[in-house]
């Protein structure tokens, strides 16, 4: 139809339906109606090679915008005032339509005011067109401005001996001006997924203000600049277009697979992401949600994919989602999601960048609302990449005044290079006695800080802060990178506390990050995921794994490379999220920056810190036999009072009371109805504790 359109303005010899098509296309659109046909024959093109039709996107209305300025300027420019619509007049300017646009237009705003129209019409339809932003050329502007006047002040300085200004000063002042121009009344959703009567770990209005109150009251003596986002790199490969293709095709071939089974339904809408592509399917009347579940094996297998992952129902849809790997996976750069509204507007110090959902959201979440996080998955599934992440988060967000770390790394290599940044309580813990000793202070401070707010008579950090802002204490993030190994070493000691902490420290402002490659039952203990409800599930070999971790299967069928699930507190089903990367170049340019903006101030207590007295108490025993009805239930392997009776010959309270205090000692379980207790402790571990001679 194009061909034909575009031969028949221009041959002579056109016969009657060449006729008449030329004759609409000239009175219609003038001396514009050769770009008609052009704009039939791409699309055309495109369907026939790339299956795809006319998506009614913002660049199409920016390409319609140009098209109608541009027969609105023939007409301007070759048809005098007052003959507009004039038959004689349509062909040699802009045809019908540019000439009804423009008389429009006099009519409305004059002469002089259509021309000022047109222009400001064809600079919107350009910026739509060519998806180029203004605030970008602004910006760049900028930068290249205030380039030169970094230059002449360096001269300047330099001959006046001052200390001159940096790049990374440049920068700074960049970041800083570009956050301030990106600031909104309003705070975003951190967690689209999250519906709002059960999302408590969203920031809402009013929590921003008051982080934003306590934040302008947290500042430092000296001068500490946030870390500029040029030290991350950007995503330089663009996306391939045969990935569009590849959309309509499998779009298709699902159809005709569930249709082969009997199974009616029809695709929605798709969400392609990062690492997958969700299609939305709609169920016809009568067909079961289970019946498309069974099909994930079929589905793969006609779609040559390595796996699908089945979401039935979507939430807060009447549909059921099928998640199907992409052929070529496109990683998600840190900084574009430091970049992005959700992360900027945010004001809470505590502010982590996940990654990106499958529609390409930018997803982030708030660690005080959370308020503790554990992350599981096995080797090589990009656990150490998203610790490395929300340790940079915290880095690019909050000052070492408002947030101080403690790092726990029993492997000794994977936060090692952290050691030196002001942001550190002490050292980086790798000893995993230590690590057990180091919980325990927390503890300590925990309490400490209880037993602070109740003097003042307030009920978390955040009241204390705003009553006492010459004294305000900071958030601490306590992560451990392999708890896998500290509970080898010291299970009863490192779980006590850590259960602990993850019942009473939110409102103390303490916050764990526990990270782990080895997702069983022992490490994982049903305690520690009682009280801590938000989690990261990375790849895993097996549904068990995955229910370990999430108490739901579906992490077994990711694919790897950053590709979690995230289950935030308060949520009904887990997010499907392409973790952000960072690399090693990277983290090593951002530690090198932060070390450079001063030293850590490590607390000598946390070194010094030794539980001695806590341990004498309570090995203190307070029956003469305890010690033996301890070594007969380690032997017996069974720990009930009827047995100590028979043993021992004693009564029921004083054989009750042993009982008792082998549980305050941790070294047998709590009762569970008819269940025998469950012994906690090997004999080296008692008695290395409790009896030392």
């Amino acid at each position: 139809m194009g061909l034909l359109s575009l031969i028949s303005l221009f041959s002579p010899d056109n016969g009657t339906l060449g006729t008449y098509i030329s004759k609409m296309l000239q009175y219609s659109l003038g001396m514009g109606a050769p770009v008609f046909p052009v704009m039939i024959i791409i699309v055309g093109t495109r369907y026939i090679w790339m299956r795809c039709g006319i998506s009614y996107s913002a660049r199409f209305w920016g390409l319609f915008m140009l098209y109608l300025c541009l027969l609105a300027f023939i007409h301007i420019v070759c048809i005098p005032v007052g003959q507009e619509i004039l038959p004689e007049s349509l062909i040699p300017g802009g045809g019908l339509i540019g000439g009804l646009f423009l008389f429009v237009l006099r009519k409305l705003v004059g002469n002089h005011g259509a021309w000022v129209f047109l222009l400001s019409f064809s600079v919107c339809g350009m910026l739509l067109a060519t998806m180029w932003s203004l605030r970008e050329g602004i910006d760049t502007a900028r930068e290249k401005t205030v380039d030169h006047w970094f230059l002449a002040r360096k001269q300047t300085a330099a001959s006046e001996q001052s200390t001159s200004v940096t790049d990374w000063d440049r920068e700074s002042f960049f970041d800083q001006n570009r956050q301030i121009s990106r600031q909104h009344p309003e705070a975003p959703l951190l967690l689209p997924a999250v519906t709002s009567d059960q999302s408590p770990i969203l920031t809402t209005a009013k929590d921003t203000e008051e982080f934003r109150a306590i934040a302008s009251n947290l500042e430092q003596v000296h001068v500490y600049t946030i870390p500029p986002l040029s030290i991350l790199t950007k995503n330089q490969k663009p996306r391939s277009l045969k990935m569009q293709k590849e959309l309509v095709d499998n779009a298709k071939l699902l159809e005709e697979t569930l249709a082969n089974f009997g199974v009616g339904a029809r695709i929605i809408n798709t969400c392609q992401g990062p690492t997958i592509t969700r299609y939305e399917l709609e169920p016809a009347p009568g067909v079961k949600v289970s019946k498309i579940v069974n099909l994930a094996d079929d589905i793969a297998l006609k779609l040559a994919a390595s796996g699908v992952r089945i979401e039935a129902p979507i939430p807060g849809k009447a549909a059921v989602g099928i998640e199907v790997p992409n052929k070529e996976v496109s990683s998600v750069p840190l900084r574009e999601v430091l970049e992005s509204s959700e992360f900027q507007q945010s004001a809470s110090p505590l502010t982590v960048a996940l990654g990106k959902d499958i529609a390409g959201k930018s997803i982030v979440a708030d660690l005080s609302k959370m308020p503790h996080l554990l992350v599981a998955g096995s080797t090589g599934s990009g656990k150490s990449v998203c610790i490395n992440t929300i340790i940079t988060s915290l880095l690019f967000k909050a000052r070492p005044n408002q947030v101080k770390f403690i790092l726990i790394d029993p492997k000794m290599v994977e936060l090692s290079n952290y050691n030196g940044i002001p942001h550190l309580m002490s050292a980086v813990v790798t000893d995993p006695q230590k690590a057990a000793t180091t919980l325990r202070w927390a503890v300590q401070e925990m309490e400490r800080r209880y037993s602070l707010f109740a003097e003042t008579g307030v009920r978390d950090i955040q009241r204390y802060n705003e009553m006492h802002q010459a004294e305000a204490i900071p958030w601490v993030v306590i992560i451990i990178d392999e708890l896998a190994d500290l509970m080898m070493v010291a299970p009863v000691d490192v779980e006590d506390a850590i259960c602990r902490l993850a019942q009473k420290a939110r409102a103390a402002g303490l916050h764990l990050v526990l990270a782990t490659q080895r997702p069983s039952v022992d490490v994982i203990t049903g305690t520690i995921k009682a009280n801590i409800p938000s989690r990261i599930a990375f790849a895993v070999s097996s549904q068990v794994d995955s229910r370990t971790i999430l108490d739901m299967g579906g992490a077994e069928k990711l694919v790897g490379k950053g590709d979690m699930l995230f289950s935030p507190i308060g949520s009904n089903k887990p997010i499907r999220i392409q973790g952000a990367f960072i690399s090693d170049q990277e983290v090593e340019a951002l530690i090198h920056y932060v070390k450079m903006q001063g030293e850590p101030k490590y607390l000598e207590e946390i070194a010094s810190f030794s539980p001695e007295e806590e341990k004498k108490q309570e090995s203190a025993p307070q029956d003469e036999m305890l010690e033996e009805a301890v070594r007969v239930v380690m032997e017996t392997g069974q720990a009930s009072v009827s047995m100590l009776q028979r043993k021992f010959r004693i009564g029921y309270t004083r054989a009750a009371r042993l009982i008792d205090a082998m549980e305050e000692m941790k070294i047998v379980g709590p009762n569970i109805g008819s269940k025998p207790r469950e012994i906690l402790m090997t004999s080296d571990q008692v008695y290395g504790r409790y009896f030392k001679s």
